[in-house]
């Protein structure tokens, strides 16, 4: 058992020896959520233990190391960096982290790559929504699924946890995010080749092993000593192309010329056509407007039929000029693909290379036919009826005209169209032939009931004398002629000259009545009767025969009348 002095001695040794380790970590001058540099002194098989100059010796788990091939690496003895998160937790232990000094050295390396592009080597760790996980130095990125190559991949299986370049394309100092692209770093390798490439490639160069690539719609991509370039549909041929599918077919090699070579976008035109001559150069030589000549029809649109002239010549057959009858025909019920035809150029535009074609021109024209048949008699067939007129087409041309309502029967009457129905016959006659229309008349066959005013000589002025057709509330209607096809309304205002004697109830049906033409129209059909009027001349007649003092000398006008018969009934006695 040790004496008391001896232990005095071993308790001064004890305090000794605390004192230097504790100037010794004060020496080191440690600070937490800072980098450090480590030693490592063992590797197990979950951690790295290492000597960071603390207390006690810290550990690190291998997961922390398992991003690169910095676990192969490492041996006893290297030098590493580590983040210090505490000195000393609450038992007793150094919290360090591989991991988080990576990041935090990778953050302020890619802040400087990102203003300077530099390409960075990355894993792609795993998958998340719209693109990647791609661990960079330790720090976890983001890449866009359009990021991953310069064309969409089906499969990214081969790029998984293997080494990338990539280069930093957004940096969110905020939240701590950072963008990076693969596709950026195969842009920039490709477009140093491309620009490399473009030095032996200039515009009017003729080359004779452009490969096809890909074909669609609008155009083919070629491969021309490396270089991508296009090839537009427009310039396959001079004349129309369908598909450009239909000409090449992948890996064919064609013969092109170089059009346009843009040195800021890397991009290439070519051409076929420029390779022959515009046949539009000297067409004025070889087709004369107004002539007729054969083509091959070659395209049907909603709107015309294209027709093939020659090779890289065609030219347009609107729809206007496809049928004479019908100028909105559809073009397909007339022509079809790869008909010969014969056609009539009707306009040649040498700048815009379009030539205008008529296909009815060379069909007989219908309206040449009925042109000398204006106010003859026709037959016509009904194709259609509406609200106010009857569409009917001539049995012998098949041209079509309108018979409108008023043209049916000379009193106008809307109500006629009931009586005809659907592909009935009749009988009328063309009154007007104006723009490629027909006006129809069947009421034009009749004699027109005006004509009474004409063989009658009666015009504006003259007293006729009617009969009471009906009586309205409003006045009563007239027959003018024995037949009683001229029936007029006289309106009640011009029944009588005093408004007793002009009510319409003290009319009678057949009863005659005097009346005066006021208005007469032959034209607008249109006729104005008064027997007011009548009674207002026939006044003025008596009045003038018998004297103005007549009336001064209070005698009244049924007075004047009584004397005028009696002198008149004497006469005839």
């Amino acid at each position: 058992m040790p004496t008391e002095q001896e232990l005095k001695g071993i308790s001064t040794s004890q305090k000794e020896f605390q004192n230097l380790l504790e100037k010794d970590f004060k020496d080191r001058k440690l600070k937490e959520n800072e980098i450090i540099k480590a030693t490592v002194t063992e590797i197990t098989k979950n951690f790295i233990v290492v000597d960071c100059k603390a207390k006690m010796e810290g550990m690190i788990p291998v997961d922390e190391f398992n991003n690169d091939d910095e676990l192969a690496k490492l041996k006893v003895g290297s030098k590493i960096d580590v983040y210090l998160e505490r000195i000393e937790s609450f038992k007793g232990e150094i919290i360090i982290s591989r991991e988080k000094a990576r990041k935090m050295k990778t953050w302020k390396k890619m802040e400087k790559v990102f203003e300077t592009k530099e390409e960075m080597t990355g894993y792609i760790t795993g998958k998340v929504k719209g693109g990647f996980i791609a661990t960079v130095e330790g720090l976890p990125c983001f890449m866009p699924s359009s990021q991953i190559d310069v064309r969409p991949l089906k499969k990214v299986d081969h790029l998984m946890n293997t080494p990338i370049k990539v280069i930093a394309t957004r940096i969110d100092k905020n939240r701590g995010n950072v963008c990076v692209s693969r596709r950026a770093v195969l842009e920039k390798s490709k477009n140093a080749e491309i620009t490399e490439a473009l030095k032996n490639i200039n515009e009017g160069d003729i080359v004779n092993n452009a490969i096809v690539k890909a074909t669609t719609d609008w155009g083919i991509f070629l491969d021309i000593n490396g270089v991508d370039a296009l090839l537009h549909v427009s310039d396959l041929s001079h004349g129309r192309v369908k598909k450009p599918s239909d000409l090449v077919t992948i890996g064919q090699k064609l013969k092109v010329k170089i059009t346009k070579v843009d040195g800021k976008t890397n991009r290439v035109s070519a051409s076929i056509k420029a390779l022959t001559e515009d046949p539009f150069e000297n067409i004025e030589k070889k087709y004369k407007v107004g002539e007729i000549y054969e083509g091959v029809v070659t395209k049907i649109m909603d709107y015309g039929c294209f027709v093939k002239i020659e090779e890289g010549i065609e030219g347009l057959i609107h729809n206007s000029e496809l049928d004479w009858t019908n100028r909105n025909i559809k073009p397909n019920k007339v022509l079809s693909v790869s008909q010969n035809i014969k056609f009539k150029i009707v306009n040649i535009d040498k700048e815009s290379k379009r030539i205008s074609l008529s296909y009815k021109a060379t069909l007989e024209n219908p309206w040449e036919k009925i042109k000398d048949k204006i106010g003859q008699k026709v037959k016509v067939k009904i194709i259609n009826i509406t609200d106010k007129a009857i569409f009917a087409e001539l049995t012998d041309v098949g041209l079509a005209g309108m018979l409108h309502y008023k043209e049916i029967s000379y009193e106008e009457n809307i109500e006629d169209l009931k009586k005809f129905k659907k592909n009935d016959t009749l009988e009328v006659k063309i009154l007007e032939i104006k723009d490629d229309k027909i006006r129809f008349s069947k009421r034009s066959l009749d004699k027109d009931p005006l004509d009474w005013f004409k063989e009658n000589k009666k015009k504006v002025g003259s007293i006729i004398t009617t009969r009471i057709h009906e009586v309205l509330k409003t006045g009563v209607k007239v027959s003018i002629d024995k037949d009683k096809k001229l029936v007029v309304t006289i309106r009640k205002s011009d029944l009588a000259k005093d408004a007793a004697d002009a009510r319409p109830e003290v009319f009678s049906p057949g009863n005659a009545l005097d009346a005066k033409v006021t208005e007469l129209d032959l034209k607008a059909r249109k006729i104005k009767l008064s027997v007011k009027a009548a009674q207002i001349d026939e006044e003025k007649s008596l009045i003038a025969k018998f004297g103005e003092g007549a009336t001064k000398s209070g005698a009244t006008l049924k007075g004047i009348f009584e004397k005028a018969i009696g002198k008149k009934e004497k006469k005839e006695k």
